[in-house]
């Protein structure tokens, strides 16, 4: 099939802390309230003052199906027959940003929302498109999501009501969209997106881009496996040609399977480092982008923002290995 894709000058985006005041939202498609979030929904910019909106980019990947950037993870759009499917809803506040991005493209009504996984800089704008529209997640993301303050109360009617355990399939012909779950990696309910007819798949914050990732151990996030997910995934995705990461551009499958390898590196590496008896901070202090990898773009750290001391980074991510290795 060939490949028809605008790329733009498209640069990895942050899930960026934000001031933003409460919207109005169109009629039937919700409410969000005053927040200020980072990567995890927590933050305040004490001290700043009040933020300009961050800004979104969207562009088009193929035929009916777009990319929108900034203000937390990408968000796709996709056109089908019946209405607009969204993959992550990026922080909560972003929701209008979003939909005055799509009104740019299209004016078809948004009928689904899928979430890859329980972040806030993904799953941050359900509440903004309201009960109407269809939520759908992976069974463990549904779980880790009843555990936010975001879901709770008399907002779980944002949480997905659909989800699914390895497969999961909606619409058909054209408009056919599969979601995978090829096993822990970023969180325990991480889902792969794939869109068959234009050979585009969501990968979301399993990859977020060339760097140490983010592995969340609080909502089932595995080192150990990560790897290895990855690389059922990379093998599982012979007939797609694009990926659309968490955060960064949009990567092929050489890069996926290049980015399966460097976790399964990191982990081996984590692991010789805790038999040769080395603390997590020892072992952190120490390590190293490997050459092979860091030629080919890769660095220490990754472009989801979580807060100082939070999960994340290589003293992060070899902690929660180290806890799987002791299990």
């Amino acid at each position: 099939m060939k490949r028809t894709i605008v790329l733009g000058a498209l640069i990895g985006v942050a899930a960026l802390s934000m001031t933003m005041a409460g919207f109005q939202a169109p009629a039937g498609q919700g409410r969000e309230g005053q927040v200020l979030v980072d990567g995890r929904g927590r933050g305040d910019g004490r001290g700043r003052g009040p933020a300009a909106p961050p800004m979104l980019d969207i562009m088009k990947v193929k035929d009916n199906l777009w990319m929108i950037t900034g203000n937390g993870g990408n968000t796709a759009v996709f056109q089908t027959a019946n209405g607009l499917v969204l993959v992550d809803t990026k922080n909560p506040g972003g929701g209008q940003l979003i939909l005055d991005k799509i009104r740019t493209v299209t004016d078809k009504p948004i009928t689904t929302i899928i979430n890859t996984h329980t972040h806030a800089d993904h799953t941050g704008g359900n509440e903004f498109f309201g009960t109407t529209v269809e939520f759908v997640a992976h069974e463990n993301t549904k779980a880790n999501m009843e555990k936010m303050d975001n879901f709770k109360g008399d907002k779980s009617v944002f949480l997905p009501k659909k989800t699914f355990k390895d497969k999961l399939t909606l619409g058909s012909g054209k408009d056919e969209i599969d979601l995978f779950y090829f096993g822990p990696a970023h969180t325990s309910g991480d889902a792969f997106v794939l869109f068959k007819e234009l050979r585009v798949m969501h990968v979301g914050d399993t990859f977020a881009g060339k760097g140490t990732p983010l592995i969340d151990g609080n909502n089932g996030g595995s080192g150990v496996e990560y790897g290895k997910t990855l690389a059922k995934a990379a093998a599982s995705a012979r007939n797609v040609d694009w990926f659309i990461t968490g955060h960064s551009t949009l990567m092929t499958p050489a890069d996926l399977k290049e980015f399966a390898d460097f976790n399964n590196d990191f982990a081996a590496w984590g692991q010789a480092q805790m038999k040769a008896g080395k603390t997590v901070a020892e072992a952190a202090a120490a390590y190293k982008v490997p050459d092979s990898f860091k030629a080919r773009g890769y660095t220490i750290g990754n472009p989801i923002v979580t807060p100082a001391g939070d999960l994340g980074g290589v003293k992060g991510n070899l902690q929660v290995i180290y806890n799987e290795l002791r299990k």
